[in-house]
């Protein structure tokens, strides 16, 4: 469901998804696969400011997020500002980063049109 989906999911998302296949499955099991899949290295945890974690498949190329703020979708966006390390202080180190836009998405924007 991961791969179909193109963007990260709540695990509510995928549960919903998943229930149309299987009416008998359970959140909790949701969870818990989740929570395997995430040890094994087969999906990663997406933490955006202010909301409960998403997640994605871990095998995807770096890139950082959208998130509109009137639907609440959370979209991927390909490619990276540039070198970041000429924004720090000196003699700091970069180790990871994460970048979130926010906006308006093409359908929520489109609605306003």
């Amino acid at each position: 469901m991961l791969s179909e989906a193109g963007r990260p999911l709540f695990p509510k998302e995928l549960f919903d998804k998943a229930q149309v296949l299987l009416p008998s499955l359970g959140i909790a099991t949701v969870f818990r696969t989740l929570k395997k899949m995430v040890e094994e290295g087969s999906a990663k945890v997406v933490n955006l400011p202010g909301d409960s974690p998403r997640y994605e498949r871990s095998d995807l190329a770096h890139h950082h997020h959208f998130k509109c703020f009137e639907c609440e979708s959370v979209f991927e966006i390909n490619g990276s500002p540039g070198p970041l390390e000429k924004l720090l202080p000196e003699g700091f180190q970069l180790t990871d980063h994460e970048i979130t836009l926010f906006g308006r998405c093409a359908d929520c924007s489109a609605k306003r049109s």
